[in-house]
């Protein structure tokens, strides 16, 4: 997968763009000079591009700053040509906190909307089309860009901020945040799947690409939230312990890549912990690792050479929750599970021993 480069942080949230977006400035230039314009003006309008999507930053930061108030982190925002998503630590516990942070984001478009306003006038139609001077034109042209981000970014259609305001609505309403995801990404999915095939019938496509690739966004987005609550709705109560795998293979300091596929194939087990002659764990020999050392370096190549350091472990009392987020956000197959108070590692937590465990418990509600 395409990595994000980062070009900031700010206030500890790492403002990333994605290759991708040099795609959008690129078809811009190239459309601007199809027209015949010159190159100075396909110049001026990548910069009206680069400055819409600083007023799209802006929209993010007041979804950062929102969450902040009830203490949840922002990693980073990562900047696409259809938009920017903010990467929150978690979401907000309760409706009203995730209703206070939707509606930030739009607020500030609002008040870069009405600053403008303010500063420049509101324009006329005649005005807009014989503007006095570029810099007016390019601030009432922002100044329609926000309103429009409003307007758009409010539209029930979850994961959008106006998805999200519906859903913190109707979890008030009905009391079953799980329902009301529910009930909010299937409406988005039904805006989504509407959008698409008027685009389709109506021959809009080729003319309006842009709003093609939203409203798929929006479809999958919307499923991949509702199915993530009700993961998370299924895991609740659940604890490591529940779900950690105890009956695993360790591979000593010394061994080598030969002695991994040995253990690989013998069983099920695809990840392998690397202890040292004391039993702490230093690292892990992931199988997708293996397999490309193998081929680089042959079965004799020592395992602890390609293991990958942990960047922290589990404990057996943790919710499963957080450590399903741990495991996420390490981008391992597996993470060690300690005990607290020996500091011997007692088991080792996979998602698919979770999604097992997951499976059980939704199968025993159901009953």
């Amino acid at each position: 997968m395409i990595g994000s480069f980062k070009v900031a942080t700010v206030a500890g949230t790492e403002v990333k763009i994605h290759p991708t977006f040099s795609l959008l400035l690129a078809f811009v230039a190239w459309q601007t000079m199809s027209t015949g314009a010159s190159a100075s003006m396909a110049l001026q309008a990548i910069s009206l591009v680069c400055a819409m999507f600083f007023c799209v930053l802006l929209h993010e930061f007041g979804h950062v700053t929102a969450a902040r108030w009830y203490g949840i982190k922002t990693p980073d925002i990562t900047l696409y040509p259809i938009g920017g998503v903010a990467r929150l630590e978690r979401m907000p516990s309760k409706p009203s906190e995730e209703l206070v942070v939707a509606l930030c984001g739009p607020l500030v478009n609002v008040v870069i909307a009405g600053v403008l306003a303010l500063i420049f006038g509101i324009p006329t139609w005649e005005e807009l089309e014989n503007s006095l001077s570029r810099f007016k034109e390019l601030a009432w042209t922002l100044m329609a860009w926000n309103i429009m981000m409003v307007i758009f970014n409010m539209i029930p259609a979850f994961p959008m901020d106006g998805g999200r305001v519906l859903r913190a609505l109707l979890a008030v309403g009905t009391g079953d945040f799980t329902k009301a995801t529910r009930w909010a990404a299937k409406l988005g999915q039904g805006i989504a799947i509407v959008t698409m095939v008027w685009l389709v019938t109506s021959g809009q496509v080729a003319h309006s690409p842009m709003l093609l690739l939203i409203a798929l966004f929006v479809f999958i987005a919307a499923g991949q939230e509702s199915a993530m609550v009700a993961r998370r709705e299924e895991s609740r109560g659940l604890l490591v312990e529940d779900a950690m795998m105890t009956d695993f293979h360790r591979l000593p300091l010394r061994a080598s890549l030969r002695d991994a596929v040995v253990l690989l194939r013998a069983g099920s087990q695809q990840d392998f912990p690397v202890v040292d002659a004391a039993g702490e764990v230093l690292g892990l020999l992931a199988r997708r690792d293996l397999i490309q050392a193998l081929a680089d370096h042959g079965p004799e190549h020592s395992a602890q050479a390609i293991m990958v350091p942990f960047p922290g472990n589990l404990h057996p009392q943790m919710p499963l929750e957080d450590a399903l987020a741990a495991l996420t956000e390490a981008d391992l197959p597996a993470l060690p599970v300690i005990e607290p108070f020996g500091q011997r590692l007692i088991g080792l937590f996979t998602a698919e021993n979770a999604g097992e465990v997951m499976l059980i418990q939704s199968a025993l509600r159901r009953r």
